[in-house]
């Protein structure tokens, strides 16, 4: 078979395991950035200082909002996937954007320096990982179907536009 019967679908199933699993590298990445800023740093994100290292329920909640995040993002290339063309670059262009709203909000807030750039940074990192990780999944995502389910006639020739030269085409 040649290439004009076979299009490219997108597997459901494989997207949303991969989205499982982006929401679950999401989570660590916050988990990971949370320890690095109060354990290594010594700058808080989400709790004060006092928390500790581990922080408090703050913690596991700023670790399963990226979580519920990245399967939102996942739900939103779906839809673009089947209501789009380049879902893709919609994806990306819709993400950098939301990434960015996650970096400048804590820039605004009215708290010490150092917070707010960490945090910026932390929403930074977990938009780009869950971006990249969906889209990488979208790709892999693709499968090829057969759209027709007979083959081409015998005479019909691929190398001119609509079989020109040929009876179909001088009909």
């Amino acid at each position: 078979m040649t290439d004009y019967n076979r299009q490219l679908r997108l597997d459901p199933a494989r997207l949303w395991a991969g989205g499982a699993a982006t929401a679950v590298v999401a989570a660590l990445t916050a988990v990971v950035g949370i320890l690095i800023a109060r354990g290594l740093a010594g700058v808080s994100i989400l709790a004060p200082k006092g928390s500790g290292v581990w922080g408090n329920a703050n913690t596991v909640t700023y670790a399963i909002a990226s979580a519920l995040v990245a399967l939102a993002a996942t739900g939103l290339l779906h839809l673009l996937s089947i209501a789009t063309p380049k879902p893709t670059t919609f994806f990306g262009w819709i993400m950098v954007l939301v990434t960015l709203i996650g970096v400048v909000v804590p820039l605004s807030l009215n708290v010490a320096q150092e917070t707010k750039i960490a945090t910026a940074l932390l929403n930074l990192l977990i938009g780009l990982v869950i971006t990249l990780l969906l889209v990488s999944t979208a790709g892999a995502a693709l499968r090829r179907t057969n759209t027709r389910t007979t083959p081409p006639p015998r005479d019909w020739d691929q190398t001119r536009p609509y079989g020109q030269g040929s009876q179909y085409y001088d009909r």
